[in-house]
């Protein structure tokens, strides 16, 4: 049972001077290092209070990851928006100059995420984590949503927004750049913009000087010259560039942990492999205190009492998937794995007085049908079904759609046990921010058509991810050094492919990669 209303009830007591004064001295408000308490309670509640309705963890974030962020966080403040320096590179930019290499001081990656609100999230951590590794400023650009509405600002004293751009900015329209775009590095390498000195891409230059901005298209679907972003010579010929723009809906962090220039830090600030999101999702991402109060008004009315919480996320890809093939699946994995009592009917459960204990299931999904299928099949007695929100449908766009989203994600994150869908960002996000393996139910996948009459009963029906964390969907099999084609669960011994996603990768604990 969590402390936090003992810990709420008290703060509430003190002055703001003492309030930031306990968080100073109390390692678990800040996860242990992780944050500073360089922010007002008031400004950001979530971020003091999210520690309060989660288990203590074991995965602490190690000395050198947290030197990183502190760096990381005075260079956001000494060249991000509003500083000279930003001016000047803005300037130069907007001018059409190249860059400058005497005055590389300050450099920028700007992340450019869509998709929904799964997807965004973990572009913005593979981004913050590139620009961690890189020293750049990270700026998000997220379209026509409004972030601030969702999150509060993760950098004492400096914005992580970008603000908006002149009309003859390169950062004007960045919602139009795509595989096409002139600025793209897989196109600049095909055009000859890039010198390529012995044609096997390891001697790659710019001509002088190089650009002042070059785009990253790492969405999903791109192709081989994208994906040498990957490469050692290529990562050295991006560093001489002030401005990066960086365009992806997937988590890249396993494919920069296969990038051979980051591989030493990455090491030193992940021991733990397994949890690096873990650790970024929660350095990163505060929920504003109105979706806060989302999740802390129905935590406190429905899940704070239960002795145990299982969270359930659903989510079906195929409109014309007959919804009883995944209540049959999700029914089929709860009862395999022993996760909610053995009832028949909610009134064998309502009889049932073997148990003083009570269970909380939480059930996000689009359709309230799920829900009410589980609470015919588990409600009553100690079992308890709940279900914050039943939308229809994703609209991404929405501000009030993602706040609830939000909400969910961080509510489905302080459950003990967790069932997800595959294929689903929304059900990483919430992992990762959990710190728990999840199991997860087999998806038809999205990039199918679905036929009629098409039976969808995979066995198992769910099966244990072998990490917490999210599942990388578009990886480059390119090995840059041996220039081919490699299997990359057999580079490092803490990369495996996705139980959800064949060709994709996760980080897991090397201890349990089977090497």
């Amino acid at each position: 049972m969590s402390t936090f209303p003992f810990f709420y009830a008290s703060l509430m007591n003190l002055t703001r001077k003492n309030i930031l004064s306990v968080m100073n001295t109390t390692a678990d408000h800040l996860l242990d290092g992780l944050l500073t308490a360089n922010f007002s309670y008031r400004s950001c509640r979530s971020r003091y209070e999210f520690a309060g309705y989660h288990k203590t963890s074991s995965h602490k974030p190690s000395p050198y990851l947290i030197s990183k962020l502190r760096k990381q966080e005075a260079l956001q403040k000494r060249c991000g928006p509003g500083t000279a320096a930003y001016n000047k590179a803005l300037r130069r930019l907007d001018s059409g100059e190249g860059t400058d290499a005497a005055d590389n001081e300050c450099r920028y990656l700007v992340n450019i995420a869509f998709r929904g609100l799964g997807n965004r999230m973990l572009s913005v951590a593979s981004a913050f984590l590139y620009a961690v590794l890189t020293k750049r400023v990270l700026l998000v650009h997220w379209g026509k949503d409004d972030a601030a509405s969702l999150f509060c600002e993760p950098f004492p004293g400096a914005t992580w927004l970008l603000p908006r751009a002149t009309w003859h900015s390169p950062l004007r329209n960045l919602d139009d750049y795509n595989e096409k775009s002139k600025e793209s590095l897989g196109n600049m390498l095909q055009s000859g913009a890039i010198i390529d000195g012995n044609n096997n891409n390891n001697n790659v230059s710019w001509p002088s000087p190089p650009p002042g901005y070059v785009y990253l298209h790492l969405a999903g679907g791109y192709g081989y010259h994208d994906k040498l972003f990957y490469c050692g010579a290529h990562q050295r010929l991006l560093g001489e560039v002030t401005w990066l723009l960086m365009r992806t809906d997937s988590y890249l962090v396993p494919g920069l942990f296969l990038t051979e220039p980051f591989v030493g830090e990455l090491d030193a600030m992940f021991p733990e492999k397994d949890v690096a999101f873990y650790h970024l999702g929660r350095y990163l991402f505060h929920p504003s205190n109105d979706v806060w109060r989302l999740v802390t008004s129905y935590y406190s009315s429905n899940l704070a009492a239960a002795t145990r919480r299982v969270g359930v996320q659903i989510r079906v890809f195929h409109d014309k998937q007959p919804p009883q093939q995944v209540l049959d699946q999700l029914l089929s994995c709860v009862r395999n794995e022993k996760l909610l009592p053995e009832t028949t009917t909610a009134a064998a459960a309502a009889n049932d007085t073997s148990s003083s204990s009570s269970v909380a299931v939480l059930v996000t999904s689009l359709s309230s049908w799920y829900h009410e299928r589980i609470q015919d099949k588990y409600g009553g007695g100690g079992v308890h079904v709940h279900q914050p929100s039943h939308e229809g449908r994703q609209r991404s766009g929405v501000t009030a759609h993602n706040m609830k989203a939000l909400s969910e994600m961080y509510l489905l994150s302080t459950c003990d046990v967790l069932v997800t869908s595959g294929f689903s960002t929304f059900g990483y996000v919430a992992q990762g921010l959990a710190g728990r393996r999840p199991w997860v139910m087999e998806s038809a996948s999205p990039f199918d058509e679905w036929k009629e009459g098409q039976v969808f009963a995979p066995e198992p029906p769910c099966r244990r991810a072998p990490s917490v964390e999210p599942c990388f969907h578009s990886p480059s099999y390119y090995d840059c050094a041996a220039r081919k084609d490699v299997e990359l669960d057999r580079v490092r011994p803490y990369i495996r492919r996705c139980v959800d996603v064949s060709w994709g990768i996760q980080l897991v604990n090397e201890s349990s990669s089977g090497w």
